[in-house]
């Protein structure tokens, strides 16, 4: 069955940016001059999906804000002759139907998939984490749909990470299906360090079959009464409907993480013309006092 929806939780508190995300989303947090969440949104655009369902929180308003019109400020840049720069807004609002969920109390990621059981209605589904830029190209996310049209299966995207950062992920084992993808027979949340069955680590991007629903009803409650994705999927891994798929891609940005956040923006400044050879500049300065 086709893929042709997109869920993208955006509901969490953000904790590791505060004072920051006191009054802001984390995902509204900038890449030079766009917010994590279009990148993600341009994700799923990309792979051939235009049906969002953006899960929120309180406090989330400037993520529809940004989505939206704003014809005040289209009038202003129209009086001010900058005329030019309102279509790029207009693209911004036409990229994607976009709706909203709130989430109405922070009990873990599975918890705000499960808000999204009535909009998928009965079909399998993407997920892309808010706060999590995947840079390649075909889309990761295009190419979990594609290999969950491959297999029937619930598909995962995993990379290599080393062991000493093993304990801050979703961590998954499993026998080899093909030259990217392996049969999950294992997955573990934030293994304690030296315990992790594998070395292939979730990066927040799935495609989901709409079995995953009645997985999380049935899910036990985590650490702090949040229900983790990791949990929920368990039945899917007994019965061997689950692929981890590595997929091919040039970097994974974990922007709720500071100091890939920071890197994220120096990397996306050195892929833009105009950036480039003044911060290039910079940075070798900046290497010769370290």
């Amino acid at each position: 069955m086709k893929v042709e929806k997109a869920v993208i939780p955006a509901a969490g508190f953000g904790t590791r940016f505060l004072p920051f995300t006191k009054a802001m989303p984390k995902e509204m947090l900038p890449i030079i001059d766009k917010p994590t969440i279009h990148f993600v949104v341009e994700e799923a655009v990309n792979s051939g999906i235009d049906d969002i369902l953006i899960i929120t929180g309180k406090g989330k308003h400037s993520i529809e804000n940004y989505f939206d019109r704003n014809s005040e400020l289209e009038a202003f840049l129209e009086k001010k002759g900058k005329a030019h720069q309102i279509q790029p807004l207009r693209d911004i609002e036409e990229m994607a139907h976009i709706h909203y969920i709130r989430q109405k109390e922070q009990k873990g990621l599975a918890h705000a998939i499960s808000c999204a059981e009535k909009h998928v209605s009965g079909e399998p589904f993407a997920v892309l984490l808010g706060d999590n830029i995947i840079h390649g190209e075909p889309p990761c996310t295009r190419q979990l749909v594609d290999e969950h049209l491959r297999t029937g299966k619930t598909v995962v995207a995993v990379e290599e990470k080393p062991g000493d950062q093993l304990h801050r992920y979703g961590v998954v084992d499993g026998t080899p299906l093909g030259e990217r993808s392996l049969l999950v027979t294992g997955v573990v949340e934030k293994p304690p360090p030296g315990t992790a069955p594998s070395n292939l680590v979730s990066n927040g991007r799935y495609v989901f079959s709409p079995e995953i629903f009645d997985c999380i009803r049935n899910a036990p409650a985590g650490a702090g009464g949040e229900y983790q994705i990791t949990d929920a999927m368990k039945p899917l891994v007994e019965k061997r409907e689950v692929v981890a798929y590595k997929y091919a891609g040039e970097r994974w940005y974990d922007t709720g993480d500071k100091v890939a956040y920071v890197i994220a923006n120096i990397e996306f400044a050195l892929r833009h013309d105009e950036h480039r050879e003044e911060l290039s500049e910079y940075l070798r300065e900046l290497a010769k006092r370290l």
